[in-house]
C-alpha cells in the first residue's frame, strides 16, 4: 500500500464510523435523548479561531457565522482524525483482517477527548461534572464512543473485504 491509499483508508474509516455514530445519535433522539448540538460545536471552533479556548457556558457565548455547518465538518474532521489514530496504533497489518475488539477499545478511549477537552472548555465541566447529571452523561458519552468503534472495525471490515 501506499501512502494515498493509507489516507484513503483513514478517511474512508473515519466518515463511515462517524455515520455510524450519527445514525446510532438520531435513533436516540428519536427517543428523547439529548445530544451535542452542532452548532455548539461549530461555535466553539469558531471562537477557538479568534483565541478563544474556555467558556463558562457555550450556549451563552457569541453566535459565529456558519456555526452549524463548521461543527458538522468539525465532527467529520475528528472521526477522520481518530480512524488516523486506530491506524497508527493498530498498523496496516490489522486493516487487512480487522477485529472487533481492538476498534472497540480506540472509540471507546477517543471519549477522553470530550470528557477532559472539549467539556470542560464548552463549561460543563470535566466529564460532565456541572451538568445536572454527570454520571449520566458520562456513561453516555462513553456508549457513544463505543458505538464509534463499532463503525470503525465495520468499515475497516467493508473495505477489507472489498480489498480482497
Amino acid at each position: 500500500m501506499t501512502l494515498i491509499h493509507d489516507l484513503a483508508w483513514i478517511a474512508l474509516v473515519g466518515i463511515a464510523a462517524t455515520a455510524v455514530l450519527d445514525l446510532w445519535l438520531t435513533g436516540l433522539r428519536r427517543l428523547g435523548v439529548r445530544s451535542l448540538d452542532m452548532a455548539l460545536l461549530g461555535r466553539w471552533v469558531g471562537h477557538l479561531a479568534h483565541g478563544r479556548f474556555a467558556h463558562a457556558a457555550i450556549g451563552k457565548s457569541v453566535p459565529v457565522k456558519a456555526e452549524r455547518a463548521l461543527g458538522w465538518v468539525t465532527h467529520y474532521a475528528v472521526g477522520v482524525a481518530f480512524a488516523g489514530l486506530l491506524f497508527t496504533v493498530l498498523g496496516r497489518e490489522w486493516t487487512r483482517a480487522p477485529t472487533l475488539l481492538p476498534a472497540v477499545v480506540v472509540g471507546v478511549g477517543t471519549v477522553l477527548a470530550p470528557l477532559f477537552v472539549m467539556q470542560p472548555a464548552m463549561g460543563a465541566g470535566m466529564a460532565s461534572s456541572r451538568t445536572p447529571t454527570p454520571l449520566k452523561s458520562s456513561l453516555r458519552s462513553v456508549v457513544n464512543h463505543g458505538v464509534f468503534g463499532v463503525g470503525l472495525y465495520a468499515a475497516a471490515a467493508v473495505i477489507a473485504w472489498f480489498a480482497r
